[in-house]
């Protein structure tokens, strides 16, 4: 821990976790303002299904990538990488601790660690996977990485194709386990970085999941997706909560099936959040609720 230096402190966990409130409370006892490491945050159309801070939240400290983008722009884990280091050496400048909060777990290894050196995609591969998920269907694609790396299988979203098919071809071009190849050295940056992780028991997040679902579902979620159904086929609105209601508004779903649903694939994304931070060993990890553990450790040695 350098203390001429500047730093990030990441507010990591599965989604309705409660980050957004403790980002909210670290930011404020710091004087400081917040990154959003959440990819389904970026986007404006959508800030009732993708649990987005609300005006309220907004107003008590500034927020960076929330509704910054278009269900149409072209965005990725790269392109975050890039703008959030141009960020942060303009706010660090204002500020000795910034904030970064969110469940994309590939976006705050890209600000804290880099990219790794893959290979370009290849178009002959990327366009037979493609194929394959016109044809056959998402499974496909599933049931191939399985066999392929089996280790990222049981980290990735895999209801998200986009992932499932660049970690397929990066196989298929290296042949090599795309989890392997992104465990390369990590890169230096010139700030410290200091990462908290909120837990709490399954049962008691599966709870706020469900809990959450129906408060999302009363406060205009069905409408907000009625509005983007016609570009249902983006790759933004390719997420949990959407493909549901979509299938409700397709008439393959009563609306009581198409909510079940978002429960249990919102539970199941959770678990998966959570393997894929709990590998991540620099995590102090805290119960949602102990702000006073949580600022004893930010303002130690954190050691």
């Amino acid at each position: 821990m350098n203390r001429q230096k500047p730093t990030l402190i990441v507010v990591a966990g599965p989604t309705a976790s409660g980050k957004t409130k403790v980002a909210i409370e670290i930011a404020s006892h710091f004087n400081t303002e917040i990154i959003s490491a959440d990819s389904r945050q970026f986007y404006k159309e959508i800030p009732i299904g993708t649990a987005a801070p609300n005006q309220k939240e907004l107003s008590e400290v500034k927020h960076h990538f929330t509704g910054m983008l278009s269900i149409f722009d072209d965005y990725n884990v790269s392109l975050f990488e890039q703008d959030v280091l141009k960020l942060l050496s303009k706010k660090f400048e204002q500020h000795k601790v910034m904030v970064m909060a969110g469940g994309s777990g590939m976006y705050i290894d890209a600000v804290c660690s880099g990219i790794d050196d893959l290979p370009d995609p290849d178009v002959k591969i990327r366009n037979e996977l493609n194929q394959t998920l016109e044809k056959i269907g998402i499974t496909a694609l599933q049931q191939q990485l399985k066999v392929l790396d089996p280790v990222y299988y049981k980290e990735v979203d895999l209801q998200n194709p986009k992932r499932l098919m660049r970690a397929i071809e990066v196989c298929l071009q290296t042949g090599k386990r795309y989890s392997d190849l992104r465990k390369n050295k990590a890169a230096k940056r010139d700030f410290n970085i200091v990462k908290i992780g909120l837990d709490l028991p399954r049962e008691e997040l599966y709870q706020r999941i469900n809990r959450r679902t129906e408060v999302m579902i009363k406060s205009g979620w069905i409408e907000e997706a009625k509005n983007v159904f016609p570009y249902k086929n983006l790759n933004a609105l390719n997420t949990v909560g959407y493909k549901e209601l979509f299938r409700y508004f397709e008439g393959t779903w009563m609306l009581e099936t198409a909510i079940e649903k978002i429960k249990t694939n919102t539970r199941r994304y959770a678990k998966r959040q959570l393997t894929w931070f709990k590998r991540d060993k620099t995590i102090k990890w805290f119960a949602p609720d102990d702000f006073n553990g949580i600022t004893d450790y930010l303002q130690s040695d954190y050691k």
